[in-house]
């Protein structure tokens, strides 16, 4: 288990208005998934090529997917976009 934490980057607010509370309560589970990952969150979703920077990762069977950015030095794990699809 890592000590790594996750947070909305810019807020929660602004990246969750108007999607359904169930893509809400996923998108926070991933989110706990990817901190737990510590380092290794900087090799997980696309691109596959390549580790760091903004990586997507694909939420609810491909239905939508979040963009995150690991970062190293904070220790976090940051929810920079939501993409929903419906």
């Amino acid at each position: 288990m890592s000590d790594w934490a996750w947070d909305y980057n810019p807020s929660e607010e602004y990246l969750t208005a108007g999607l359904p509370p169930g893509v809400v309560a996923e998108v926070e589970r991933l989110a706990t998934e990817l901190a737990a990952l510590g380092p290794e969150a900087v090799r997980v979703g696309r691109p596959i090529d390549r580790e760091g920077g903004l990586r997507e990762f694909d939420i609810l069977g491909g239905r939508g997917f979040i963009s995150f950015l690991a970062v190293p030095r904070h220790a976090c794990v940051y929810i920079c976009n939501i993409t929903w699809y419906g």
